[in-house]
């Protein structure tokens, strides 16, 4: 299939929420930049290192099983945060992953955000059968 990666903002949905009320400055939310997000289509979900989730100050939500490439495993789940993608954004759980592993964005991810992979390109567009524009289908 190739690799495909794309710049990803990730944000503490919490802090968002407190300067959305105006307990905290917009400033202070703790986000980070990711200029090498990994697309993998394999994935379900948004996962982190666990470098990035201590940055970002999330909290555990719990455990659930997993299946990686080494077979199935438990893996710590962790508060929603948002995530943006070319002008795109969506909230969702994180799954964390060891510090050797990029961010992953998954296919959960990819169907809110409404894109798909352009192979030939390996790059990643909106979806064609939408006109490129993010679209929520509702059946």
């Amino acid at each position: 299939m190739g690799r495909v990666t794309t710049p990803a903002l990730i944000e503490n949905l919490e802090d968002l929420w407190m300067a959305n009320r105006g307990l905290q400055t917009s400033e202070s939310v703790r986000r980070v930049q990711v200029e090498d997000a990994l697309v993998d289509t394999g994935a379900m979900i948004l996962s982190l290192p666990t470098n990035l989730i201590q940055q970002l100050g999330l909290k555990s939500t719990g455990q659930k099983r997993t299946m990686t490439a080494g077979g199935p495993r438990t893996t710590s789940v962790y508060q929603a945060v948002k995530l943006t993608v070319q002008d795109r954004d969506c909230t969702v759980d994180v799954l964390e992953v060891p510090d050797a592993v990029p961010v992953l964005i998954g296919q959960v991810p990819l169907e809110i955000l409404d894109f798909v992979i352009d192979m030939p390109n390996r790059r990643l567009i909106g979806n064609p059968a939408h006109g490129g524009q993010q679209m929520f289908e509702m059946y």
